[in-house]
């Protein structure tokens, strides 16, 4: 064999031993690529995603940028990595050798005590694609990352939600608990209970705020509420009033109206005592200790501070007007008007231009005729002309048609059976007149 020949034999060995190197050590780099490539896909296209909603003006080739240079880097990491199994030519070789079961003679040849072989029509390294598993990861990383750049999806608003509206008698019933509790005029106990009540209210999910159930409660803790501060400004009224006319006629009023007013006096007491809300712990001992059957021991000062406390607390009972309240009273009131009065033959006396001021009535004049002269110009509904004149009443008497077209009027029952029955009861009839 000369050496040319030996020379070519040794080129197309060391060649195909590249080549099957280069395929086991692709074969190691997907290997080792595919796991984490799929993780990175999953992880990149929930970041794509996260992306394009909270930051919808991005542009689509940085995310495209940003997506490749995850891969490209994961790939170069993957690769160095997988450089570790990597095979050398020389162990291709060996490779080829042993598939093919040449006995030694490529490792015998690379070694130098031996010819290289001839070359073979076909070259068996003994290695096969797995096709399914070497294409999967890498169409799965795709779809992935293809997903997270063209799903459609809603921007996130850079103005969170406001949170809902609360009922309105929520806030009104607060107010008015804080109201109370400014000015310390009820009981600390009282305003302590509504407010527990209404923050078991507030505490239900916002999807319940408007329930039937749960407005249905607000409106029974609201009435409830308003109805206990009608009753104690009502008895602090009361109240005020018989000691007014107790101090007013101390010295002209007899002993028993006397007894009557110190009397109204104990029941207004009573009432503030005995319901759910109770005035200031302070105003009632003050209203405890006075002795009325003693008026003339007070002094002018004592009675005109504790009238004063009673009508200031009367004043704090006073309650918010609802929303959207019946406004019918304001609006039959007018504006800047007085009102009209009413009574039981005039109808209810509304006051005049309650839903505007009155236009001038329109001067239709009278109703007058139009003399047609042209009648092929009419229209359907013109007034032609207007006439007076009385009705033409016929008062002859009606008449039955007889043969001949001659008329003859009936005479009593002989009109009867001649013209209303048939000849059978005509000759029955005939027989019980004869």
């Amino acid at each position: 064999m000369n050496s040319g020949s030996a020379a070519s034999n040794r080129d197309h060995w060391l060649a195909t031993a590249k080549r099957v190197s280069r395929k086991v050590n692709l074969a190691w780099w997907l290997e080792t690529l595919s796991a984490p490539l799929l993780i990175a896909a999953v992880g990149g296209a929930v970041a794509l995603l996260v992306v394009r909603r909270c930051f919808p003006n991005t542009e689509p080739w940085m995310l495209a940028a940003s997506a490749g240079g995850l891969i490209a880097a994961l790939t170069l990491g993957c690769w160095t990595r997988a450089a570790r199994k990597f095979e050398r030519p020389g162990q291709s070789l060996v490779r080829i050798e042993a598939a093919m079961r040449l006995r030694n003679s490529l490792s015998a040849a690379s070694a130098g005590v031996a010819p290289w072989p001839p070359p073979a029509e076909r070259i068996d390294a003994g290695l096969a694609w797995q096709w399914p598993r070497l294409l999967v990861p890498p169409l799965g990383a795709l779809v992935l990352l293809a997903a997270g750049m063209f799903i459609p999806i809603t921007a996130r608003s850079l103005h969170p939600p406001a949170a809902p509206e609360q009922p309105q008698a929520w806030k009104q019933l607060a107010t008015e608990l804080d109201q109370l509790t400014r000015e310390e005029v009820v009981d600390e106990k009282y305003l302590e209970d509504t407010r527990k009540k209404l923050d078991e209210l507030k505490s239900q999910e916002e999807e319940q705020w408007f329930s039937h159930s749960s407005l249905e409660a607000t409106d029974s803790l609201k009435k409830s509420h308003r109805a206990e501060a009608e009753r104690v400004k009502r008895e602090l009224g009361r109240a005020d009033k018989a000691l007014a006319n107790l101090e007013k006629n101390a010295g002209a009023s007899t002993q028993a109206e006397k007894n009557r007013l110190m009397e109204e006096f104990d029941q207004a007491l009573q009432g503030l005592q005995n319901g759910a809300m109770k005035p200031n712990p302070a105003l009632l001992e003050q209203m405890k200790q006075l002795d009325l059957k003693d008026m003339a021991k007070l002094t002018p000062e004592q009675i005109e501070q504790l009238r004063e406390n009673l009508k200031k607390h009367s004043e704090a009972m006073k309650t918010g007007k609802d929303e959207g309240a019946d406004w019918s009273d304001e609006l039959l009131a007018g504006e800047g008007e007085d009102p009209g009065k009413g009574g039981v033959d005039r109808g209810p006396g509304h006051s005049p231009g309650v839903l505007g001021e009155e236009k001038d009535p329109l001067e239709t004049g009278e109703l007058t005729g139009i003399e047609a002269k042209d009648l092929s110009r009419a229209s359907p509904g013109d007034l032609l002309e207007l006439q007076d004149g009385e009705h033409e009443v016929d008062h002859s008497p009606s008449g039955i048609s007889q043969g001949g077209n001659t008329d003859a009027t009936g005479k009593g029952g002989d009109r009867v059976w001649r013209d209303a029955l048939d000849p059978a009861e005509q000759r029955t009839l005939k027989r019980f007149f004869e």
